[in-house]
């Protein structure tokens, strides 16, 4: 049998629209695995305070940091150490001169700083932190933000309950949009297709060739959609000093890998049923 011929509706408004609401769930899938992402990032920069003690010596900080590199809770690399007199011009500097024209000994003490791996960064882990540092006896206290902590943690749940629910809003708004956008665009053939149907063609090949052109279809949507969203990524990330360590490209890579499978299943699904549709309904209710 000869392969049907199929006129060419305007499937402009389609792949916009495809691409439009693919751009939409690649952006919130982004958000997720990049939020996690700077939530990491933000969590490793919150200093902790180790407070000696005035009597210590060089001796007993090097075994502090000694045992910072032993903890499974250090993050590497991230010491430093501001004895009081660098305190007290730090001090100087951020209050002006009236802090240096007081008549009063130095009050500050010798501090190292730190900081520790994201995991840790929980309210009951870091008491287990102060605890650990606080048995060494040229240790006078240790301080850490803990309002930051608590808040991080529960702006994370937060927003993740947010974007699950505008995520799934974006989905059902998606299978709607879509399956009215490619029953509009296959409405002007939808005699041709009944009338193949009425010569004897199985429903299998007067499919074929619509489900071939909304492979290609899905397949363009989804490649516009991963470009407009990699050029976004540059657009935000082109001045961040470290550019490569706050992007999570495994992350960003399952996302556009995604919304290929997506775009493709959403595009063949769609046309499928609005094709059996039309192959179902009487040639009356054509009209």
């Amino acid at each position: 049998m000869k392969k049907p011929p199929v006129h060419k509706p305007n499937y402009f408004y389609t792949i916009v629209s495809v691409t439009l609401v693919l751009f939409l769930l690649g952006l919130f899938g982004i958000l997720v695995v990049q939020g996690q992402q700077m939530l990491q990032i933000l969590r490793e920069q919150v200093e902790i305070i180790v407070e000696l003690k005035e009597e210590s010596t060089p001796d007993q900080l090097d075994s502090l940091k000694q045992h910072l590199l032993l903890a499974n809770y250090f993050k590497p690399n991230s010491t430093k150490f501001i004895n009081k007199a660098e305190g007290a011009a730090m001090m100087q500097e951020e209050f002006g001169q009236d802090f240096g024209k007081l008549d009063m000994a130095n009050p500050l003490y010798d501090v190292l700083i730190f900081n520790v791996k994201s995991d840790w960064m929980e309210a009951d882990s870091m008491s287990l932190v102060r605890e650990d540092l606080k048995t060494m006896p040229y240790v006078n206290d240790v301080y850490y933000q803990e309002s930051v902590t608590e808040s991080i943690a529960e702006n994370l749940k937060r927003i993740s309950i947010w974007v699950f629910g505008l995520g799934l809003f974006f989905v059902l708004v998606a299978v709607a949009l879509i399956l009215n956008t490619v029953r509009l665009a296959l409405y002007s053939n939808r005699f041709l297709i009944k009338n193949m149907e009425l010569v004897g063609a199985s429903w299998g090949f007067i499919s074929k060739p619509y489900l071939t052109r909304s492979f290609w279809q899905g397949l363009l949507c989804s490649l516009l959609a991963v470009v407009g969203l990699s050029i976004l990524l540059y657009l935000i990330f082109k001045d961040v000093a470290d550019m490569y360590a706050a992007i999570n490209f495994l992350g960003v890579a399952v996302v556009f890998g995604s919304l290929f499978v997506l775009g493709l299943l959403i595009m063949l699904a769609s046309t499928y049923y609005v094709v059996k549709k039309y192959l179902r309904m009487r040639v009356d209710d054509l009209y």
